[in-house]
């Protein structure tokens, strides 16, 4: 380890239902155990991450993890988006935790990923954009668009997102039953078409919603986002084509059609919700593209990552 790196772990105490709190004495166990020099700061509110990760990047810290779900991971990463000589990485502590998989981590820690984590060895990762907010797994129009919506209570005018798993998917059954697809204009660089969708995956990851495969060949430093759209589905086509994407075996279905491309266009008649990094906004066209190499971050070369491995 560089001896003049210094880590900050950004631990969202409430994570995984409180999960995130109590990682934080084993964050601290780890830095000691592994010689890293440097700080544990704890979020407040949402959007807290965005704002420690930006000031400690501006103090000169050179190594940044988000101690969190995606959610926290998203707000980490959006602050670093073309900073250089910063590095990202994430310790998973959420329920859903899609994010980490791209860097070749598993959700939960153990001695060797630790070890892996302190090693930092890097890679350049795209970001994706819509209307200029960033998203770093994947987003969403549609379906899973409108299960992050039904997953929301309305508060004081703001989302507050159900906490845990089986909510979560209480909420995919139930619009499974209830969704009905709207009509949009979808443009993949350049070639535009009217239709309708059942879903619409726009993705850098390959998972999402905590562990549906719906864009499987995706590459994190390809220069390219994978998108996986759905034609429109009965229920019980709809509960089949659940079941494949949990197995990422919908690409030869008839309904799925899949692209990569590195600029979308999508236009409703009128507002929609969608989602990025599981995080609710909505708007009535859409223009997502792609920073090639954008973001740093911190991978488990021996992981199941999601990145171009070297040719033998």
């Amino acid at each position: 380890m560089a001896g003049n790196d210094q880590w900050v772990f950004i631990v969202n105490p409430i994570a995984g239902n409180g999960y995130g709190a109590a990682c934080a004495s084993t964050v601290r166990e780890m830095m000691t155990a592994h010689g890293a020099r440097g700080e544990l700061a704890l979020t407040r509110a949402k959007g807290h991450a965005t704002e420690l990760a930006a000031a400690y990047a501006e103090r000169g810290f050179t190594r940044i993890v988000a101690v969190g779900g995606d959610g926290t991971a998203s707000e980490t990463a959006s602050a670093l988006v073309g900073r250089k000589g910063v590095a990202f990485g994430i310790v998973g502590a959420g329920t859903g935790n899609d994010f980490i998989h791209i860097l070749g981590f598993p959700d939960r820690f153990g001695e060797e990923d630790w070890k892996a984590l302190f090693r930092c060895d890097t890679a350049a990762m795209d970001v994706g954009r819509c209307n200029g907010k960033y998203f770093f797994n994947g987003m969403g129009l549609g379906f899973d668009a409108q299960v992050a919506y039904e997953n929301y209570k309305m508060n004081d005018g703001g989302g507050v997102k159900e906490g845990s798993k089986s909510k979560y998917m209480r909420q995919i059954l139930k619009t499974i039953f209830l969704y009905k697809e709207i009509p949009m204009r979808f443009s993949i660089d350049g070639a535009s078409e009217n239709r309708k969708c059942f879903l619409n995956t726009i993705s850098n990851g390959r998972r999402i919603a905590a562990g549906l495969y719906l864009t499987p060949k995706a590459i994190a430093d390809d220069g390219l986002l994978d998108i996986c759209l759905m034609d429109p589905l009965s229920i019980p086509g709809r509960l089949k084509e659940l079941i494949s994407v949990k197995k990422g075996t919908h690409l030869d279905d008839k309904p799925t059609h899949y692209h990569q491309a590195s600029r979308i266009t999508a236009e409703f008649d009128r507002e929609v919700p969608a989602h990025l990094d599981g995080e609710l906004t909505s708007a009535s066209r859409f223009d997502i593209d792609l920073l090639p190499k954008a973001l740093t971050v911190m991978i488990n070369p021996a992981g199941d990552h999601y990145f171009r491995r070297p040719s033998p």
